[in-house]
């Protein structure tokens, strides 16, 4: 790319917003050129606005210290300086379904790490190894939306990511029927154990509204465009119970499966080596070169050892055997806040960069 595209971060200075600047950091398509967040903040420069609040394991990138951080609200404004945008704001659904179609109406392309548009029918939810396909639905939000280039596009839960794309893999063999537990880490709630001391040596067996989205946003990921709307699919039945751990970064999930086709074992190990998608096709930068991958030993994945295979973009997946109630069951680990969050965005962006649907204004 000969040319950067400048992005804007929508509530930069929280936790995903900063997940996103470390990211950025030296990205060879993106240069991050604009932080928004709550009026409380705007007008300081990011360095004093997000002052001791800094949680990630680099340091805060010298390129977005001095930034001066804008008030998010101010659409326009925000609008006229950027390619497009990330957005991870801490606000009220009805409030993020609204600033996000503001920014989009503005002809700025707005790829979303909030759930407020996941149900939006011609909004596109999308693990880009699995379903980039869905993306043609934007043309259809377009129309809606009144836009030439503006449009707003969305990433699943970070709690489905350690077994839908297993789903995905195995599409062949009619996975029917799933039963998963995910042990969810604290960053997942923006938090670390400095902020959240109540959570060492704890485990608390709720998370609210997780495990609606773990058993729904499988599906429509799995679903496929029809009359210009996203048609979620029938199967596979999945039901879910979501328990926050006492683990910084990395979700786990046990999940117990049935098939149509009941496969082998080597062939499922097999379908999952085997597995790719657009960003390993189109060598994007931030693509995992091996998507999931299967570990032999008994006691992986772990989340000591595992969770930043390919730079936390990757999935692992362990202890597949057959089961004595269901046809198999494994365990699966995938980085929250990197492949679940900012990560799996910025994996979306280079995907539409790629097919034409984000470029310079």
């Amino acid at each position: 790319m000969e040319k950067k595209l400048k992005v804007g971060i929508l509530g930069a200075t929280g936790m995903v917003g900063q997940r996103f600047i470390a990211l950025l950091e030296n990205h060879p398509w993106f240069e991050v050129v604009t932080v928004a967040a709550s009026p409380r903040s705007a007008g300081k420069t990011y360095e004093e606005a997000v002052g001791e609040r800094w949680k990630m394991e680099t340091p805060m990138p010298e390129a977005v210290k001095k930034l001066i951080v804008l008030n998010v609200n101010e659409v326009e404004k925000v609008a006229t300086t950027v390619d497009f945008v990330f957005s991870a704001v801490d606000m009220s659904k009805d409030e993020i379904r609204a600033i996000e179609e503001e920014y989009a109406k503005t002809e700025t392309p707005v790829v979303s790490n909030n759930s407020a548009h996941r149900w939006t029918p011609d909004v596109p939810m999308v693990v880009p190894e699995i379903n980039a396909e869905h993306f043609e639905v934007i043309k259809d939000q377009k129309k809606r939306l009144g836009t030439e280039r503006g449009f707003i596009a969305v990433k699943p839960n970070c709690s489905i990511q350690s077994y839908a794309p297993c789903l995905a893999a195995w599409k062949e063999f009619g996975p029917k029927e799933v039963v998963a537990t995910t042990y969810q880490a604290i960053s997942g709630a923006g938090k670390t154990f400095k902020d959240w001391p109540e959570m060492v040596g704890n485990v608390i067996p709720y998370i609210g509204g997780e495990e609606e989205k773990s058993e729904q946003e499988p599906l429509r990921v799995l679903g496929k465009v029809e009359n210009g709307v996203i048609v979620k699919a029938e199967l596979p039945k999945i039901t879910c119970q979501c328990v926050r751990v006492p683990v910084l970064n990395g979700h786990t999930a046990a999940v117990f499966i049935n098939f149509e086709k009941k496969p082998t074992k080597e062939q499922l190990i097999e379908k999952l080596r085997e597995f790719k998608g657009f960003p390993q096709e189109a060598e994007l930068p931030s693509a995992p070169k091996q998507f999931i991958q299967y570990l032999e030993e008994d006691n992986r994945p772990q989340v000591t050892q595992d969770v930043d295979f390919e730079n936390g973009m990757g999935v692992s997946i362990g202890r597949l055997r057959e089961d004595s109630m269901f046809d198999f069951k494994f365990i699966g680990l995938s980085h929250n806040t990197v492949r679940g969050a900012a990560g799996g965005a910025v994996l979306c962006a280079e995907a539409l960069t790629a097919k034409g649907y984000i470029q310079a204004k």
